[in-house]
């Protein structure tokens, strides 16, 4: 059984598949340009409009390194992506690219982790969607829906008897805003209905955006890509327009000083930054859709990346120099933040934008998920009806249903809190294996029209670095091993780490492992260990689950075990 749970597909079975039940269906319309719209409608999004300001609370203006640092990072893994959809140009991302390298039970962990960036991830979205959209209706078209639909139940007790304490114990030092917000909060759950003596609270507007943005990628590919188009270019306007506009308010001795919290506050938005580049690798599960996969997918990734870097560093710089760092505690719109009482007309605008932006991330995640699931399916890891294909709209539609109703349901009664954490972990696992599974894969020359990664040998430059890394974070090392009894998780695995990397580099000097795919595997792990421990606890009860669901059916239905049977 140890042996058969790594049984592995080889890449020329893959492209050799026989287009049996319509699974090579799906239309092939997608061009580069096409998918670095839809790698841009991925990225920028809540990142931009949300997180960005928490990130530049801790960080201050020094925050624009840490997005440079992600996006190197993310540009490493993006090159391990683009080699490997080069080479094996079909639907199903990191989970395709897992089961070549290291087997299948090793797929199946990734495919299962891939479920929190896409499906789980966008539960998140859709909430903040419907935060932008209420912002929206109020601020604008003065229409005030009732507390109770804009709110999931766990979120709403808690308002209500946070805000009954607060009013009550410090109703002289609050401020008209706060009162306001604790009496909306206080009006919002005693006005909600009841039905058999339990309150009612749902977030309506952000199942309603699900429904709608299912349907859109229900409906066909070709319309997917078009309103992705649209919103991206309206994005990127507005985010271009803000960029100068603010640049007018900017004091530059907001700057200063540019690290407040040197760069252990600047790592402390991680989370917050990796958060808002998730899904570039999106592009990846519609292969099977592009015109040309081995030329135009890793160009588009490229481009995609490095826009939107570009697109952060401005805003992240911009912000910072009109408002000093130390505002951004607790605003979760910055953007909105910045301009309310300097252009209220901009702030407006911002709001516009945010909907959209926000828009545009719900509709490539829903169109990532499906095809994921499909490839799992085609691979008898899941019964066969996640990889139907629509006779007329070409896209796997019981599986986008069921991407649709997860996400709708999800939106409708979960709250968001800890979700980031566990989505940017299930990503960086996906990443780690990509550039791992490189590594592992036998080298191939480089042929006309695909995509290959310039061989850098690593042998004397990743030791350096390892050695640069030590030294610049000797004073963490040393209190670690120091207080190694009585330490927390937290600097458990940053020695893990350590330890995990100096593995790593000594197979790089012996086996002159490439450059590229190496950085790529010890940069995301980097990342991973600050990311708070209990967000770890949660996510390995979320792969025992999945372990459990692949022994119950995927091991045994699995078409490579059908084969050795």
């Amino acid at each position: 059984m140890g042996a058969s749970i790594f049984r592995k597909k080889k890449i020329e079975n893959i492209l050799a598949e026989p287009n049996e039940e319509g699974h090579h269906s799906l239309n092939k319309i997608l061009t580069v340009k096409d998918l670095t719209f839809l790698g841009i409608a991925a990225v920028v999004g809540a990142g931009i409009f949300s997180t960005i300001g928490s990130a530049a609370y801790h960080g201050g203006p020094g925050v624009s390194l840490l997005f440079i640092i992600t996006a190197v990072t993310c540009g490493f893994s993006a090159l391990c992506y683009a080699e490997f959809a080069s080479r094996v140009p079909v639907s199903g991302s990191a989970y395709t690219y897992s089961y070549i390298s290291f087997g299948e039970v090793i797929a199946w962990v990734i495919g299962w982790a891939l479920i929190l960036e896409y499906a789980i991830g966008n539960i998140v979205v859709a909430i903040s969607w419907s935060g932008y959209f209420n912002n929206l209706l109020v601020h604008i078209f003065h229409i005030h829906l009732p507390g109770w639909l804009l709110i999931d139940p766990e979120t709403a007790v808690n308002a209500y008897h946070s805000s009954v304490k607060a009013l009550s114990e410090n109703t002289g030092s609050l401020t008209a805003a706060q009162i306001s917000s604790y009496n909306f909060a206080i009006k919002s759950y005693t006005e909600a209905p009841q039905i058999g003596g339990m309150k009612v609270f749902l977030n309506l507007p952000a199942f309603f955006i699900t429904a709608l943005i299912t349907w859109v990628a229900f409906v066909g590919i070709k319309e997917s890509k078009q309103s992705a188009n649209f919103m991206v270019l309206f994005k990127i306007a507005v985010i271009i327009f803000i960029i100068v506009a603010g640049s007018f308010f900017v004091d530059t001795n907001n700057w200063i000083p540019f690290l407040p919290n040197r760069f252990e506050g600047v790592l402390k938005g991680v989370s917050a930054v990796f958060y808002a580049y998730i899904g570039f690798d999106a592009i990846s599960t519609t292969a099977e859709e592009c015109r040309n996969p081995q030329r135009d997918l890793p160009k588009s990734m490229i481009y995609s990346l490095v826009i939107c870097t570009v697109l952060y560093i401005a805003v992240a710089l911009v912000l910072t120099g009109i408002e000093k760092y130390s505002s951004f505690k607790d605003v979760t719109d910055p953007l909105a933040f910045v301009f309310e009482k300097r252009a209220p007309w901009i702030e407006k605008i911002v709001s516009v934008s945010a909907v959209v932006a926000t828009t545009s991330v719900l509709l490539v995640f829903q169109i990532g998920q499906p095809r994921i699931w499909m490839s799992m399916s085609r691979d008898g890891l899941l019964p066969k009806i996640f990889r139907k294909i629509h006779p007329k709209y070409k896209t796997p539609s019981f599986s986008t249903l069921l991407t649709g109703i997860i996400v709708g349901l999800g939106a409708l009664f979960l709250e968001s809190s800890l979700v980031t954490d566990l989505t940017s972990i299930g990503t960086l696992f996906a990443f780690i294996l990509v550039g791992g599974g490189l590594l592992v894969l036998p080298p191939v020359k480089k042929e006309t029209g695909k995509f290959k990664i310039p061989y850098i040998n690593g042998r004397y430059i990743v030791p350096f670095l390892l050695a640069l890394f030590i030294y610049c974070f000797r004073s963490r090392l040393v209190n670690a091993l120091e207080h190694i009894g009585t330490e927390s998780y937290q600097e458990v695995l940053f020695l893990l780490f350590l330890v995990i990397a100096a593995v790593i580099t000594i197979l790089t000097i012996l086996r002159s492992y490439s450059f590229v795919p190496v950085m790529g595997v010890l940069s995301c792990l980097y990342l991973l260990i600050e990311i708070p421990a209990i967000s770890w606890l949660w996510f390995f009860v979320w792969m025992a689950i999945g372990l459990i669901i692949y022994f119950l059916y995927g091991y045994r239905h699995s078409n490579l075990a059908k084969k050795r049977a």
